[in-house]
């Protein structure tokens, strides 16, 4: 009997060797499909995307929801060459307008509930604007799917390339950037498998198993995991916004076997009541991968000791991963983000660029060891600002202890310096999420006369418990029994939300302005 890692992996392939496996076993709209009948609606898409001229490396964004649409239009645009631009559909209309004028989009892309964004902001350049839903009419300027679809085959396009994505940072520090990568014009089919690999890196099993997608399917790290675990040959279930409970219900349901997800899930889920925990079967669970924001080290292991040791973690950008946590390998050492994945180097420099020793703390850089390389659209300035050399750095601060492995600090703007001294806050936050009355929490510098900046927190309760003055006193003391008093917060502030990205990272930005506001600095 042919073992399936002995077979061919990748959509394509899977499609034409077992077009009757199952694609996507669930979504919002109820939609299922076969990989026969994915690859299909892909190809359609695909032919259609050719009939009216497109070229190598024209973008086409598009702002759809979670669901199957997402999936079709990303394949299709992929193998003929094209760059892909998902946009997130909460975005507010000017911010669509911005990013498809710097994106130089040329075909457009939306879903009928959207359609209000895009009459607000216009459609900037894109000449091809396209609607999904509602039916076979559509307002002035698009036209439907239907009607674009008409006439043409299902069937492979000719003279196939790889396309690739262009993709924008979640923009919590300011304006969004554009992040490219040189096409390289490889057949579809081959790189698909290439995705398998990575998908098999996670130990994704070959067509076995069901991936479970809960986070918005726009956010690079969501992409990455989906398309891994398809490429493998694994089927999507398809889940609209979050609800921790109906997350449950969802591994339960269809015996999920892998997942993405970003910490503030793993703490919503924990914060059920333990009955409702206790109802669903999460048995089928394998490989569930994590990262876009720092996990708490005591959430992770509640985590684990809940679900068992399947949580994996990676760390990067969407500039470029760098580094793999094994669940083994966290429990030996917690905290980590890692070890470099394969075609990686990680370095710590100090601020003149010279290499640090283990356990100091410095600039975390990434150096692609296999050529490849990024820029961000339009600025080559902001490329250079984040290079040294081939390394570059998304941002952040931390060490590489005697055996290799990666300890992320904080984020290097995020850092609170007071009395001279570094405190991060991702470290305190880690600590004041297992505070049972918190439901959120971030952890700012504030200005102080003295010390130049002061540690505050700000926390919104759990549901049913109501801020106070004995509250905020009693979450200081929960601190300081557990972390040195100077890292601790010298006071609490409340609020009903705290702003955080849909992938799990506090906008610190908005949390702090208005409290530096008047101070005459930002530090």
């Amino acid at each position: 009997m042919q073992h399936p890692w002995d077979q061919r992996l990748g959509v394509w392939w899977i499609a034409e060797d077992h077009p009757a496996a199952p694609a996507v076993v669930a979504s919002p709209s109820g939609r299922t499909l076969t990989f026969g009948e994915l690859a299909a609606a892909a190809h359609r898409v695909a032919n259609a995307l050719r009939a009216q001229g497109l070229s190598d490396g024209d973008v086409v964004a598009y702002a759809l929801p979670n669901d199957v649409d997402a999936v079709i239009w990303q394949l299709a645009t992929t193998e003929i060459g094209l760059r892909y631009l998902t946009l997130n559909t909460a975005l507010a209309g000017d911010e669509f307008a911005s990013i498809l004028d710097h994106s130089g989009a040329t075909a457009l892309v939306t879903h009928v509930d959207h359609l209000d964004s895009f009459a607000t902001a216009g459609t900037a350049g894109a000449g091809l604007r396209i609607v999904l839903g509602g039916g076979r009419s559509a307002p002035g300027g698009f036209v439907t799917e239907a009607d674009f679809l008409a006439g043409h085959p299902d069937t492979p396009p000719a003279d196939r390339r790889q396309g690739d994505s262009i993709r924008y940072s979640s923009g919590t520090t300011g304006k969004p950037k554009g992040i490219v990568r040189a096409l390289d014009g490889r057949d579809p089919s081959e790189a698909a498998h290439a995705m398998a690999i990575f998908g098999r890196a996670f130990d994704f099993q070959p067509l076995h198993g069901v991936h479970l997608v809960s986070t918005g399917m726009h956010h690079a790290g969501c992409q990455s995991f989906y398309l891994g675990a398809l490429n493998v040959g694994q089927a999507l279930a398809i889940l609209g916004r979050f609800d921790a409970e109906r997350t449950l219900a969802a591994i339960e349901r269809y015996a999920v076997t892998t997942a993405y997800m970003v910490p503030t899930q793993f703490v919503r889920m924990l914060k059920l009541p333990r009955q409702v925990r206790d109802r669903y079967d999460a048995s089928s669970l394998r490989s569930i991968v994590h990262s876009a924001a720092p996990c708490p080290p005591e959430i992770k292991r509640d985590m684990m000791a809940w679900w068992g040791p399947v949580i994996w973690e990676t760390y990067g950008g969407t500039e470029g991963a760098a580094t793999i946590a094994k669940p083994h390998r966290w429990l030996e050492k917690p905290g980590t983000v890692g070890r470099p994945v394969r075609g990686v180097r990680v370095l710590i420099l100090d601020d003149e660029g010279r290499p640090l020793p283990p356990n100091a703390i410095g600039d975390v850089y990434i150096d692609r060891t296999d050529g490849q390389s990024f820029e961000y659209r339009n600025d080559a300035e902001l490329t250079a600002s984040v290079h040294r050399g081939s390394a570059f750095t998304i941002g952040d601060v931390g060490y590489l202890d005697e055996d290799g492995y990666l300890f992320i600090c904080d984020r290097a703007k995020d850092m609170i310096i007071s009395g001279g001294v570094n405190i991060y806050p991702a470290e305190v936050e880690g600590v004041l999420a297992g505070h049972p009355a918190i439901g959120d929490v971030a952890v700012i510098g504030i200005p102080d006369p003295e010390w130049g900046e002061q540690v505050k927190a700000v926390v919104e309760p759990v549901d049913g418990v109501e801020p106070s003055e004995a509250l905020a006193e009693d979450i200081i003391a929960f601190c300081r029994a557990r972390l040195s008093g100077f890292k601790c917060p010298r006071s609490v502030d409340f609020d009903t939300a705290l702003p955080r990205t849909e992938t799990g990272k506090l906008i610190k930005r908005q949390i702090r302005d208005s409290y530096w506001a008047g101070s005459g600095r930002q530090v």
